[in-house]
């Protein structure tokens, strides 16, 4: 298949999909290899960018996503009358930083990592897609497991976990301080994507 072809394909599958679809998947219909396919997926990103068209491409760790830019969020908002989601609050913060940073973990480690009980905030990043079950812990009781999700990575605005920011050393005398910072840092970059994510 010749390059603009794959290009075309790409693009089409993905503004079809509107979802995350994993690159070795659009590799195997298209039927070549998935370096191809992530190639194609750079060059649109880079002529969307270019052109300061309304649509980017995303990578997400294996998958690849089309998706509104951010900086139209408002027009958009306005356009589909949609409510702005509310912020995250401090807790659940505090929740999906320790889903982010120590995952799979169960609600268990993260009672114990915030000394609170953190069922309700647990729910509420479940219910915003941000976290999801992803198995059972082989010990009684069979906790499920806890992690993030390709709605996660997008809201942060980065490609993968390795590209968050470094978790600070929580030991030292001013460590929970440095973590606080980290995690401000996080939903200050979240707050103001995550409207979008309610446009998909």
């Amino acid at each position: 298949m010749e390059t603009e072809n794959i290009k075309s394909a790409v693009e089409a599958i993905l503004f079809a999909a509107g979802e995350p679809v994993p690159a070795a998947r659009i590799s195997l219909i298209l039927e070549v290899e998935e370096d191809e396919v992530f190639a194609a997926a750079k060059e649109l990103a880079d002529e969307y960018s270019f052109g300061m068209r309304g649509m980017r491409i995303l990578t997400l760790d294996n998958k690849l996503q089309m998706c509104s830019s951010p900086e139209y969020a408002a027009v958009i908002s306005k356009t589909l009358e949609q409510r702005k989601p509310p912020m995250l609050s401090q807790p659940a913060l505090e929740t999906l930083a320790v889903v982010a940073y120590f995952q799979p973990v169960t609600r268990a480690y993260i009672d114990q990592v915030r000394g609170v009980d953190s069922s309700y905030t647990v729910g509420v990043l479940i219910d915003r897609g941000l976290i999801e079950r992803c198995g059972k812990l082989d010990v009684p009781g069979r906790p499920s497991l806890l992690r993030t999700t390709d709605i996660f990575l997008r809201t942060m605005g980065v490609s993968k976990l390795e590209e968050l920011p470094e978790l600070p050393d929580i030991s030292s005398g001013d460590g929970v301080k440095k973590l606080e910072d980290a995690i401000e840092k996080l939903s200050t970059v979240g707050d103001n994507q995550l409207q979008m994510e309610e446009l998909k």
